[in-house]
């Protein structure tokens, strides 16, 4: 009579159990960060495309000017007086009466001086700004748009594009991270039976350090 066969060790399922456990893990996160960040690294690829080629596809900006006199009512709100020179808010009836008059939404902090209130309204693909006179109450202001392509370049920068968009970006950038990190160790799982894997990879990273090494100077 053969001798009964060896029982199998209780450790190999387990081990199985925990490997096709972290396996699904690693799909589920690498598959909703990558839906996470999908459309974002398509804007970012497109406008790093655009952004390296900024000379060759330059717009030509458009500039509306505009000229306005304070009521007299709001008149006294700006008029000079024995505060310092500094920075502060404009009155919040001087900033609804602009937004109404002129095509400019104030906002942030202006400048104070003696004879004029000034305030730089940039923003993501063009720039703005309103002076106004203390003493006349002229307004006058200046629109500048660069065109859609130097929007999206200077959301790519995040140049002037506030504090919501700085969370997004901070947050599309945690979900490309987790995207890599977790495709790294899909990689290594998938690795023994795709011999071309570390191969490629290392070319991921030595094709740039060498252009950074010879051919940047």
């Amino acid at each position: 009579m053969p001798p009964a066969a060896a029982a199998p060790s209780p450790s190999v399922p387990r081990k199985k159990s925990r490997k096709a456990f972290w396996l699904r893990q690693l799909h589920t996160w690498h598959w909703m960060s990558s839906a996470l960040s999908l459309i974002g690294l398509l804007l970012f690829a497109i406008t790093g495309f655009t952004l390296n080629h900024a000379a060759d596809i330059e717009g030509t900006p458009t500039v509306a000017s505009g000229q306005a006199t304070l009521p007299a009512d709001l008149l006294p709100l700006v008029r000079p007086d024995d505060r310092p020179d500094g920075k502060r808010p404009l009155p919040a009836p001087v900033a609804a009466w602009i937004a109404q008059t002129l095509p400019l939404t104030p906002h942030g902090e202006a400048e104070w001086s003696a004879g004029e209130v000034y305030l730089g309204l940039p923003r993501p693909g063009g720039d703005g700004w309103v002076a106004i006179d203390r003493e006349t109450g002229a307004v006058t202001s200046e629109r500048t748009d660069r065109g859609w392509i130097a929007y999206l370049n200077d959301l790519h920068k995040g140049r002037n594009a506030g504090t919501a968009w700085s969370w997004f970006i901070d947050i599309f950038v945690g979900a490309c991270v987790i995207f890599s990190v977790t495709g790294l160790f899909l990689l290594q799982l998938h690795s023994a039976k795709r011999r071309s894997t570390w191969p490629l990879v290392g070319l991921g990273l030595v094709i740039p350090a060498l252009i950074a090494v010879f051919l940047i100077h």
